[in-house]
């Protein structure tokens, strides 16, 4: 409320969260990547081959993101509190931020034994190596077809399933060198690809470790431009001017929105619904409260701190 008199109308327009989608693939996921970072960790130290070790440490890394993200889409599903009015939702948030954290911390302990390696370059079994990739090759695009489906609207299971093409690509790359070190029985060419599965990490991760940090601290989601927000406001009937305009993510997937709406002649309740199933159906904004003031915008005293004041 700002320190003057208007008259107010308030339009809620709320999505009730849906029960967790696809949980069970988590599961699913974690299980075959899990057995493989077993299979294949053994088998790098038995080859002694660095690449392997590397691609295990990095489907290991997936493996805590699965758990994360699994974890989080089970607290999405829950409903909210007394005191958590928003439910459980931002947990799909941080655990997208946990996964990036732990790939980058995984990345610095790859490169350095890497380039441990460098100096010290030891014989490796190059059949044993190309037979496990091609297993990792497997798998990793069996789970990530698990994610293929929704990716494009929840944080986490566009993670995994980046993650998982990664690490399918790498799983090939770790091919391609052992084929390399078998033809010329150079053992650097292990190591050297150990920092090419590093590169790769660090890639995939950059995008979604930048998206999750803007979305922890409320930045609106990166498909929702707020400039056209608030054209779309300012277009609605009667409308002369919007200020207190927030976006924000109640979790990886629901936007919410709160704006203050300027009309002469107030809103009723034809306007509200119209106005808040317009943002729902151009932005997939379905949380959306909109108070609706008859006294001009400039008349507001505090509204110049605001940063979202045109």
């Amino acid at each position: 409320m700002h320190g003057h008199a208007h008259a107010h109308d308030h339009a809620h327009h709320h999505a009730h969260p849906h029960p967790a989608q696809g949980v069970g693939r988590y599961t699913i996921a974690i299980a075959l990547n899990l057995a493989f970072v077993v299979a294949e960790a053994a088998a790098g130290v038995l080859a002694n081959s660095t690449a392997l070790l590397a691609d295990a440490a990095h489907n290991l890394s997936d493996v805590l993101g699965l758990a994360l993200a699994g974890a989080a889409a089970w607290l999405a599903a829950r409903p909210g509190g007394a005191q958590r009015t928003y439910g459980y939702g931002k947990a799909g948030v941080l655990a997208a931020l946990a996964n990036g954290l732990i790939l980058v911390a995984a990345s610095g302990a790859l490169a350095w034994e890497a380039i441990r390696r460098f100096a010290d370059p030891a014989p490796v079994a190059s059949g044993a190596i190309m037979a496990v990739a091609a297993i990792g090759v497997a798998i990793n695009l069996a789970t990530a077809l698990l994610f293929l489906r929704g990716r494009a609207n929840d944080i986490n299971a566009r993670g995994a399933f980046l993650h998982l093409m990664a690490d399918a690509a790498v799983s090939v790359a770790v091919i391609a060198a052992g084929a390399a070190i078998m033809l010329t029985g150079l053992s650097w060419i292990d190591p050297a690809t150990s920092l090419l599965v590093v590169a790769v990490i660090l890639w995939s991760t950059w995008g979604l470790l930048r998206e999750s940090l803007n979305l922890a601290m409320d930045a609106a989601p990166p498909h929702i431009r707020v400039a056209d927000v608030r054209a779309h406001l300012l277009a609605l009937p009667g409308v002369t001017a919007v200020h207190d305009l927030h976006v924000w993510p109640i979790s990886a997937n629901q936007p919410a929105l709160t704006a203050h709406l300027v009309r002469a002649e107030g809103g009723d309740d034809a306007f509200l619904s119209s106005a808040a199933g317009g943002l729902a159906r151009a932005f997939g904004i379905r949380h959306a409260t909109l108070q609706v003031e008859r006294a001009a915008a400039d008349a507001c005293a505090d509204c110049g701190a605001d940063p979202s004041h045109p």
